[in-house]
């Protein structure tokens, strides 16, 4: 049997993330969330009068948030999960092309070239690594009372609740762009995704 010229390419998976990076993100989404949803809990009244229990949402609060840094330190024993927080954390004329574009509002392919991970996506992985950690430092004020002035108290609690809502909406956002892309979305499901998802979105990607 013969294949005809105008024939599309076979479709073929390429593997995008590891077992270990796949549950890192899933951990940390769900300790994230168990923070965001207990948050509201405790500052929203309607959400509050429906709870109830305050000392145990308090407790929740404080122990996912504590632990939340957890899964990205355990995961610095992967080699694959190490080698992608690099490539997070480098920037280069590629991605100064895509954020122009992207501030162009250009959706154009071709103008948007990306390695592994997009400029936007490594921007968020940057505010939102430093984010956690600012959360992480301020919570841990408001938490042990006694170790910190009155001042730094109220000004940690400020940064807090403020921030707290910022990470609400960035995070709104980042799911919905994830919504947005159903082949993104399978490969953090599954560890894979098709090549030629691959070959349109992440062109400067050599798997």
């Amino acid at each position: 049997m013969t294949l005809r010229a105008d024939a599309p390419p076979a479709t073929v998976d390429v593997r995008r993330f590891t077992t270990v990076q796949r549950w890192i993100h899933r951990t940390t989404a769900a300790l994230m969330g168990i923070c965001l949803l207990t948050a509201a809990c405790l500052y929203v009244p309607q959400l509050a009068e429906l709870v109830g229990r305050r000392a145990l949402v308090v407790t929740l609060h404080q122990w996912a948030g504590l632990a939340l840094p957890v899964p990205v330190l355990a995961g610095l024993a992967s080699r694959a999960f190490r080698a992608d927080l690099g490539r997070l954390n480098r920037f280069g004329p590629h991605d100064r092309t895509w954020l122009r574009a992207a501030l162009r509002r250009d959706r154009r392919h071709a103008s948007r070239p990306a390695a592994k991970f997009n400029a936007g996506q490594k921007l968020y992985a940057s505010w939102i690594a430093g984010a956690t950690l600012v959360m992480l430092a301020t919570g841990l004020m408001m938490w042990f009372t006694h170790l910190t002035p009155l001042l730094w108290r109220t000004s940690a609690t400020f940064v807090h609740d403020w921030l707290a809502l910022t990470i609400g909406i960035v995070l709104a956002g980042h799911i919905g762009m994830a919504l947005a892309d159903p082949e993104s979305r399978r490969g953090m499901r599954t560890g894979r995704v098709s090549s030629q998802w691959a070959d349109r979105e992440h062109p400067l990607w050599r798997p």
